[in-house]
């Protein structure tokens, strides 16, 4: 086991990431690994396991040996697929030594083109007058656009029928055609098509404005308090990685995330860089699996 950092790493460090190529986390996997390299002085292999929503890959690290070569690079779906699946062969927070937060996105809230409302506030003032009469889309049932989707309608006191599609191109279309009327999703998804007119964007998530886009105002400019939801990723070791390992990588992404053509490139990808102390993630990762337990339960989601 690797006991210090000065002696870490002496080979290359694999990167996990749940997801196949050419996915988000896949995409910063890719930025983060070289520049990480460089400042580790050994190569970040970014290593593809798909399957399970992340979950095969979080298997995989958590039985890995705790010794540095093995990180995970995980979004929030770890949370949710705490809350969703009813048995894990692992623990999402116990069996993982967090390490730091790396980037966030912020999701949008978007129409269709022709779609008659100017806004979310003239929107959910719609489905207020018409209850159960409109309803949203998502990629599929117990995920984080449809978490998200459901805490909005529960802030803004709102039935709006849950309808999941297979993937993003599917729900796109469904809202594009008329067919959905509303539609949470990944800002890298949807910003191409709402700046080719062809979505229009009522809000996004998070609690400030996207740098990318300045010009879509949030859910709490809408009325609708207090809500903020993020895609955000971050990095984990398995459970029991030595304490000075951690914190050499911690640095480490730190300083790759610092680097201008670093931050160039994760802005291209509609990325916002973030980091935390270790603690401060494990916080975070256990208060995220709380709030979306919380938002499973009263919309009677059920757990797979």
């Amino acid at each position: 086991m690797a006991a210090s950092a000065q002696e870490w790493p002496a080979r290359p460090v694999r990167m996990v990431v749940g997801f196949g190529a050419g996915g988000g986390t896949d995409i910063l996997a890719r930025i983060l690994s070289a520049p990480l390299g460089e400042l580790l002085g050994q190569p970040v292999v970014v290593e593809n396991r798909p399957g399970a929503g992340g979950t095969i890959a979080a298997q995989q690290v958590a039985l890995a040996p705790a010794d540095g070569y093995t990180a995970f690079l995980l979004n929030n779906g770890h949370a949710v697929g705490a809350v969703m699946y009813k048995s894990l062969p692992y623990d999402a927070a116990a069996d993982f030594q967090p390490v730091t937060m790396v980037a966030t996105m912020p999701l949008v809230i978007v129409a269709g083109p022709k779609a008659p409302y100017a806004d979310l506030r003239a929107l959910l003032a719609a489905a207020r007058q018409s209850p159960g009469k409109l309803n949203f889309a998502s990629v599929g049932v117990g995920s984080t656009q449809q978490f998200a989707g459901e805490l909005l309608l529960q802030l803004a006191g709102v039935n709006l029928v849950h309808v999941p599609y297979k993937g993003t191109p599917n729900a796109i279309a469904a809202i594009q055609s008329g067919e959905a009327h509303l539609l949470v999703e990944v800002a890298a998804s949807v910003l191409g098509p709402v700046r080719g007119s062809a979505l229009k964007a009522l809000a996004v998530t998070s609690a400030q404005r996207f740098a990318a886009a300045p010009e879509i105002p949030t859910v709490a400019e809408a009325g609708i308090a207090g809500y903020d939801v993020t895609t955000w990723y971050a990095l984990a070791f398995p459970a029991k990685t030595p304490a000075p390992v951690v914190a050499r990588m911690s640095g480490s992404v730190r300083t790759a995330l610092q680097r201008e053509d670093v931050r160039k490139q994760l802005a291209n990808a509609a990325f916002v860089p973030e980091t935390s102390t270790p603690e401060a993630l494990a916080a975070h990762l256990r208060s995220e699996i709380a709030r979306w337990t919380a938002v499973r339960d009263k919309a009677g989601i059920q757990p797979q």
